[in-house]
């Protein structure tokens, strides 16, 4: 998993950036307008995107149009997946608990009655 991916990902206005993307590809224009960010600031943000290999730059007349690069989400996914076996466990965990809870809470209240 490359951290550059996270990175670029954890600052709030790239992350809205990538969302926006993900619908569709757009134009620097398109996104200053639709985010209401100032045209340098979405540069700035679409240079460490680009950097990081999130989204690709391609002309289109006079404009540049972004799209998202699809590896670093495959790469982002497949990390996740690691973490899914003990979240599965946890949360099997949970489920063992709080059946064994209500079982309890349904005998005492059998036991009032």
């Amino acid at each position: 998993m490359d951290t550059l991916t996270l990175a670029a990902l954890g600052e709030p206005n790239r992350l809205r950036i990538v969302e926006l993307l993900r619908d569709q590809p757009c134009s620097v224009g398109e996104i200053t307008q639709r985010l209401k960010l100032s045209q340098p600031q979405v540069s700035k943000h679409l240079r460490v995107l680009s950097s990081a290999g999130i989204v690709q730059a391609r002309p289109v007349a006079q404009r540049r149009v972004y799209q998202l690069q699809p590896e670093p989400f495959a790469a982002l996914e497949t990390w996740l997946n690691t973490f899914r076996p003990t979240w599965n466990d946890r949360l099997d965990t949970l489920e063992d608990y709080l059946r064994e809870l209500g079982a309890k809470q349904r005998r005492r209240a059998e036991r009032r009655l």
